[in-house]
């Protein structure tokens, strides 16, 4: 990136600071989608002047500035010119300019983060669960309605529709943009840790694009659930969120080489794990475990997390601990992905047969028509069995289904080296948490 290419500095500005600028938007104008609509806006402004007048010295609080003047502007004239508008003006309670200062400390609360407060205000009852999240992913998450389609495994559209009823709803309900007391954030609370989740999945093993991984979306999972942690001290889930992210994160710098070409957890040098992170990922775990209650699916997944960061290599790892756990998850939290994963730890620990015989229920259930990484497992088992030619045929279709370069190169290159004698050991369960 350099002040020569104004175009791809204000991407990568947008892509660092839209979150926050949305999240501090709709603390002035108190609806979610006003609040990206401005900030749409105050993009195309900075596509349009600094490309001529040149990048700002300082372009995040160039992009908020100006984003803040923008949606005042706005609210202010149609409450003056407009009775329908004057409306939406009470409704949103204006703020003055010369009082925003004011007026932002008086909305500090006890979340103590812009983006945090988003979340909670997106998750709000009146929405379904897929909405809530589809629509905390736009807005705060960033991602695009191919990456969240992605990570529900539902079509783009559908997508689309869940976010533009669920700001509908919002405004229609005039649901106030204030935060629940601290006594009902528990009820909000799995929604906000699904966010998390899929946020920090996203950036763990991006959809598309030319990059394996996307870390600032990994770091700002992270960040908001150590936030969460904090202001929630007694949940097990949220340390056990975190605890997962925490010791992901861990194997950030070892899932990539020099060149940038992803490296599957069975070919990772585990000295390149970030023992720091792991330290920290065990320790909120030992807090979940510590607080106790029922096992709740980010407990368990942080369990196999740990299972993963005690092993020195993966073949002193405890696949048959990992199975039991995926077993109980699937119980807990009925997922084919997980189901998926089980299949590969069963593999590991039973005998490629047995773990092959889950993943082919996973696929004749048709659930994963569209998830590259069903034939993907399916081609590592059906190689360990001695199935070249049919382990061949899945790492090609895995390779068209994908639609991310690094792991469309990592299935070609299976495909290309798939030979009768080969076992092809270490797919594992590095896909994602």
């Amino acid at each position: 990136m350099t002040a020569t290419d104004p175009h791809r500095v204000v991407e990568a500005v947008w892509r660092i600071e839209a979150a926050q600028l949305i999240a501090k938007l709709t603390r002035i104008v108190r609806d979610v989608g006003l609040a990206e609509e401005i900030a749409q806006d105050t993009l195309v402004i900075a596509l349009e002047q600094w490309p001529k007048q040149g990048v700002p010295r300082d372009p995040g609080p160039w992009l908020m500035a100006t984003a803040k003047h923008r949606a005042i502007d706005l609210v202010r004239r149609r409450i003056r010119y407009g009775e329908k508008l004057a409306e939406i003006g009470r409704a949103l309670e204006i703020v003055p300019v010369d009082e925003q200062e004011a007026v932002d400390d008086a909305l500090d609360d006890h979340v103590g983060d812009d983006l945090l407060r988003l979340i909670f205000i997106s998750c709000h009852p009146v929405l379904s669960t897929e909405a809530r999240t589809a629509l905390t992913l736009r807005v705060v998450g960033g991602l695009s309605t191919e990456e969240i389609a992605r990570a529900f495994l539902v079509a783009e559209p559908t997508v689309g529709q869940r976010i533009v009823r669920a700001k509908r709803t919002l405004a229609a309900k005039r649901v106030p943009f204030e935060l629940p007391p601290p006594d009902q954030l528990a009820q909000r609370l799995t929604s906000v840790l699904e966010v998390l989740y899929l946020i920090f999945n996203e950036g763990y093993s991006a959809t598309a694009g030319q990059d394996w991984m996307r870390p600032d979306l990994c770091r700002e999972a992270l960040r908001l659930g150590r936030v969460l942690a904090g202001l929630m001290p007694d949940q097990a889930e949220v340390h056990g969120l975190v605890a997962l992210m925490e010791i992901q994160s861990s194997r950030t710098w070892a899932r990539t080489d020099g060149a940038g070409a992803a490296i599957l957890l069975g070919d990772q040098d585990r000295t390149r794990w970030d023992r720091l992170l792991i330290r920290r990922g065990l320790a909120a775990l030992a807090r979940a475990q510590e607080i106790g209650g029922v096992l709740g699916p980010f407990v368990l997944q942080a369990e196999i997390a740990a299972c993963h960061a005690r092993a020195r290599s993966t073949q002193e790892t405890d696949w048959s601990r990992i199975a039991a756990l995926y077993l109980v998850l699937s119980h807990v939290w009925p997922s084919p992905v997980a189901e998926l994963n089980r299949a590969v730890a069963v593999g590991m620990a039973q005998g490629a047969a047995e773990g092959l015989a889950i993943a082919d229920r996973v696929q004749a259930s048709g659930a994963l028509d569209q998830y590259p990484l069903l034939p993907a497992v399916r081609a590592d088992l059906l190689a360990k069995l001695g199935r070249t030619t049919e382990s061949r045929q899945e790492y090609v279709r895995a390779a068209a289904l994908t639609r991310n370069a690094k792991e469309r190169e990592i299935f070609q290159a299976k495909a290309e080296s798939c030979a009768p004698t080969e076992s092809a050991a270490g797919l594992a369960v590095d896909v994602g948490p």
